[in-house]
């Protein structure tokens, strides 16, 4: 602490300016708490800046790249199309740009005061902030942290110019010719998918027995079977063991099948998951409860072990999702000011920007069953939806998981064009315990691929119009 340093006192400090931190601040403020914000980073964290945004405008890039191509089927070809993708990246960081600071300007309004250093913790009311120049103590009420988290590095694929994290294949300057990607999950078939539709010629190798292994098989075959339409390689049961890097090039030894195989690419992308950042802040100063995984123990209000901080997002159990920690935020703030608010992790979706796209909410039919429940499981196919047709995107699915005495929503799953939008409705229906019956009663409009959720439900009740019973 330097000479001067005066603890500023605070009701409420939230570290991590993340999508679960900025939301669980503006919050807090929103119910009459003084609050401030510390980030050693910049606003909007990970997802933001270097994850869910500006991977989703380089997928919708490439899609548009890919489109652009022209589909013989429609009748419509073209010739020399071509991409800069310096100005790809431009359109890209723009995106991002237009973001961040739509969320200064949300704290701001918020009346949020944000402080820019690394925090760490001296007690369980006090902390230290500290960037390059200064040390500042602050001490607060309640804290909620918000730190988000890190990918894994594979100890013989240390990152570098040529071996990349997420944030990495992101930012690249040129399209590779050939791309590897270790690791068959959402972040890597996001990615791989991406460059494929660049034209990069991708292999991905998985260690388990498929890609995507948190969706149910036949959501996963339907990706599996597009991206080989692209000509990408996917190896299963894969062991990456070792890289070997050039100056313009690296050389991956993996092995499957009992056979040790190479693979040279221009770049390897390394997507094996992500651990939370709760080392080196000074935890152990509180005697906050982890597991053995750095994950921080809460229960159902956030609150950790120590009753005046609160944990959200990455550094909780559950999947890393953006949108889970915002939530989450959202929950801690509410109960520091007293209210009622607990969380209920069944009505969160999960999507995958694969092609086409993957969407979750609630039970799976296995997951429903094991939980006690007897239930129906009814699908619809996008195939005879006249909307999905006219955007050529026939394959695909709507599922709906429904308890079978009363036709309750238990569970939904979508695999097919603009899920990641039409699962909302189904999170709707099963956070407002809506029925089958209700969902088949709501007039959809014509033609619309949400039509395809209203046929489901009708499916569920057993009298569908558009397939044969």
């Amino acid at each position: 602490m330097v000479v001067g340093d005066f603890p500023i006192e605070l009701d409420t400090l939230v570290v991590g300016a993340g999508p679960g931190g900025y939301v669980a601040a503006i919050r807090a403020a929103q119910t009459g708490q003084k609050v401030t914000i510390v980030d050693k980073g910049a606003l909007g964290g990970v997802c933001l800046n270097v994850g869910c945004i500006p991977s989703k405008a380089l997928i919708q890039a490439g899609h548009r790249f890919e489109e652009a191509h022209g589909a013989e089927e429609m009748g419509i070809a073209a010739e020399n199309v071509t991409v800069d993708f310096s100005k790809v990246q431009e359109w890209k960081s723009s995106v991002v740009n237009k973001l961040t600071s739509g969320v200064e300007g949300l704290l701001k309004g918020n009346k949020v005061d944000i402080v820019s250093g690394e925090v760490y913790f001296v007690d369980k009311n006090t902390v230290r902030v500290m960037d390059e120049k200064n040390s500042q103590t602050y001490t607060f009420k309640n804290c909620i942290i918000a730190t988000g988290s890190t990918p894994i590095e594979i100890p013989s694929f240390k990152y570098s110019e040529r071996i990349l994290d997420s944030t990495g294949a992101l930012n690249l300057k040129e399209i590779p010719k050939k791309l590897v990607v270790i690791g068959g999950g959402y972040v890597g078939t996001e990615l791989g998918t991406s460059y494929a539709n660049f034209g990069t010629e991708v292999t991905i190798l998985e260690g388990a027995d498929d890609i995507l292994g948190g969706f149910e098989k036949d959501m996963s075959s339907l990706v599996k079977r597009h991206l080989k339409k692209k000509n990408v390689n996917i190896v299963t049961k894969a062991m990456a063991k070792g890289s070997e890097v050039t100056d313009n090039s690296v050389k991956v030894t993996y092995e499957a099948k009992g056979k040790e195989e190479t693979i040279e690419a221009d770049y390897v992308l390394v997507t094996v998951g992500r651990y939370p950042n709760t080392a080196e802040i000074g935890l152990e100063q509180v005697g906050i409860d982890m597991d053995d995984r750095g994950l921080i123990k809460i229960d159902k209000q956030c609150r950790t072990s120590v009753d005046n901080i609160f944990a959200i997002g990455d550094i909780v159990a559950g999947p890393p999702l953006a949108h889970k920690a915002s939530y989450e935020g959202k929950i801690a703030a509410e109960a520091i000011a007293g209210e009622k608010s607990e969380i209920d992790y069944n009505g969160i979706p999960a999507v995958v920007f694969s092609d086409p796209e993957l969407a979750t909410v609630g039970y799976t039919e296995a997951e429903a069953k094991e939980a006690g429940y007897e239930v129906t499981s009814s699908k619809f196919p996008f195939a005879a939806n006249g909307r999905a047709l006219s955007l050529g995107s026939g394959d695909g699915f709507v599922r709906l998981v429904t308890r079978k005495d009363d036709g309750l929503v238990l569970g939904a799953q979508i695999a097919g064009a603009n899920a990641s939008d039409m699962i909302s409705e189904l999170g709707l229906a099963i956070e407002s315990g809506m029925t089958a019956e209700d969902l088949a009663l709501t007039i959809h409009a014509h033609p619309t691929l949400g039509e395809i959720t209203m046929e489901a439900a009708e499916v569920a009740m057993g009298t569908p119009i558009h397939v044969v019973k």
